[in-house]
């Protein structure tokens, strides 16, 4: 009865999506825990005390080559979300003697995926996201984020070498697959090409190689259901396998994360990069030629209703069976966070969602 009432109310758009996250969760797991609040804000409070402290390097770096005292700034990244969910897992999972070893781990993690982040930014020629207090041209905007870069690599160095060299090759190993992913951009903006020029060979292409892609070697992580998700090869090596990694990195650092919080953050991850990222990019991505998972329905479906339906199931697969594996985890915090991210979207806007 309970259960149902949360469900309703998870439903009402005037709640705030955090409420709404945290009812949604309850209504299908039937876990309601209050710690998971206070957990919430104790990870918020650190991770963003670590980003802090990185960027007040990085702050320092700029003032210097551009001859300023003192120079505030600041660079809008999502990523660190799961080093906070992996923190919070291991502040329930240790004794608190060890949580300042879980602690220094998710500085180095966190450190690790803002540099990867701003080396993308670098080379994608996109620095809004960069911000100072001093009035900036394009070309001081690009010096500014190869600064950044140059001190964010230089501190994620010099934490690897506190650690055995399996926590830098795993990292490394995560990179060369993401890179090895980026570099196929060229072959499928052309594949989308023909696919929207009306080659029928194009789309069975995008069938084959993109929605429906083998890995030569399949990861460990996966069950053999999850196997069979739509676009998972080719969206473990566009974000998920980072986050595999990440995880990978706290557990060659002798810190305990079972497989199935692990399964549930990458499979949220991958959701989140369909039901939000890619959903609200599709217009841009649809001019630019960018081939995601939200556009390659709308080429391989009939009409855009069934295009949308299809989109639908493909992001509830993934944050379903995140969401499933984080209660299996007994990880309510990354349950409400897989289930916000749920009622964060917005598919409606979608050609032939009547938004």
């Amino acid at each position: 009865m309970l259960q149902r009432s949360a469900g309703r109310l998870a439903g009402s758009q005037s709640l705030p999506t955090s409420v709404r996250a945290v009812l949604g969760y309850y209504a299908h797991s039937g876990v309601f825990d209050y710690g998971s609040i206070q957990l919430k804000r104790r990870t918020d409070e650190r991770v963003a005390e670590l980003i802090e402290d990185a960027f007040a390097a990085v702050e320092a770096a700029v003032a210097e080559e551009f001859g300023h005292e003192f120079v505030a700034f600041s660079y809008d990244t999502k990523l660190v979300l799961p080093a906070k969910l992996t923190l919070g897992y291991l502040y329930r999972e240790l004794p608190p003697a060890e949580h300042g070893r879980a602690e220094s781990m998710t500085r180095l993690a966190v450190e690790a995926l803002i540099d990867g982040d701003v080396r993308d930014a670098i080379n994608d020629d996109e620095f809004e996201d960069f911000a100072v207090d001093f009035e900036t041209d394009a070309d001081d905007r690009r010096r500014i984020a190869e600064v950044a870069q140059a001190v964010l690599q230089d501190r994620v160095e010099e934490q690897f070498e506190r650690y055995d060299d399996a926590v830098r090759e795993t990292y490394r190993w995560a990179v060369d697959i993401s890179e090895a992913h980026q570099e196929q951009d060229p072959a499928f903006r052309e594949l989308m090409s023909r696919a929207g020029d009306g080659d029928d060979g194009a789309l069975d292409e995008i069938e084959e190689t993109y929605k429906y892609a083998d890995f030569e070697e399949p990861p460990e992580l996966f069950t053999d259901e999850e196997l069979e998700l739509p676009y998972l090869k080719t969206q473990y090596d566009r974000v998920g396998v980072i986050y595999d990694a990440m995880i990978e990195m706290y557990r060659a650092a002798d810190l305990p994360v079972e497989p199935a919080f692990q399964r549930s953050i990458v499979l949220a991850i991958i959701g989140a990069q369909v039901w939000l990222d890619d959903v609200d990019d599709y217009s841009a991505d649809m001019a630019d030629g960018q081939l995601t998972p939200v556009t390659a329905e709308y080429l391989l479906a009939e009409d855009d209703r069934v295009a949308y339906e299809s989109v639908r199931r493909v992001g509830e697969a993934y944050l379903d069976r995140a969401r499933d594996q984080a209660t299996a985890a007994d990880s309510p915090l990354t349950g409400i966070a897989t289930e916000y991210i749920y009622r964060d979207g917005m598919l409606e806007q979608l050609p032939g969602g009547n938004g």
